[in-house]
């Protein structure tokens, strides 16, 4: 198996669990933070979200300024939005040659100062790595917020309680 095979092997199982992350979350209690210092939910949700939206940037051109916001409206609207940008890089990943995925170097900004320059691919990883991360941080407000875990690598106690 190939770094790009294993990549969107990787990305492909990722999907589900971060968009039922996403759409598990309350969405009349997106502004919760369980400290003054931390994100909200809805801002690690929109981070989420612009990561998926800068894949597509990523796989496409060499210089990547990294979205920082990508509003949405509730959390069904936030998971679709999700979907839509993962499932059109996983169709881009594809179709990529294994070159161009693994030698082509990306240019990441942040507000459009430089970053770091790193292959394609180790780019992609990432910001996948990143987003695990930070649904993981998600995931542990949602019981706060008075809403149910959803399963990401297997049961939760939720899902369980629900006989799913």
């Amino acid at each position: 198996m190939t770094n790009k095979d294993f990549f969107k092997a990787c990305m492909m199982s990722e999907l589900e669990a971060t968009a039922s992350v996403i759409a598990s979350l309350p969405s009349d209690k997106l502004d919760y933070r369980p400290h003054p210092n931390s994100r909200s939910a809805f801002e690690i949700a929109e981070h989420i979200i612009a990561h998926a939206f800068d894949f597509e940037v990523i796989l496409t051109q060499e210089v990547c300024d990294e979205c920082l916001v990508m509003p949405f409206g509730d959390s069904q609207e936030g998971s679709q939005k999700l979907r839509t940008f993962w499932e059109k890089a996983i169709v881009l990943v594809d179709s990529m040659d294994e070159a161009a995925f693994n030698t082509v170097n990306v240019e990441l900004q942040i507000s459009g100062k430089s970053f770091v320059t790193i292959p394609r691919g180790s780019m992609m990883w990432f910001f996948l790595f990143d987003i695990i991360h930070h649904r993981g941080q998600l995931s542990t407000y949602i019981r706060p917020m008075g809403g149910k875990n959803p399963a990401v690598y297997g049961y939760s106690f939720d899902t369980l309680a629900a006989g799913n």
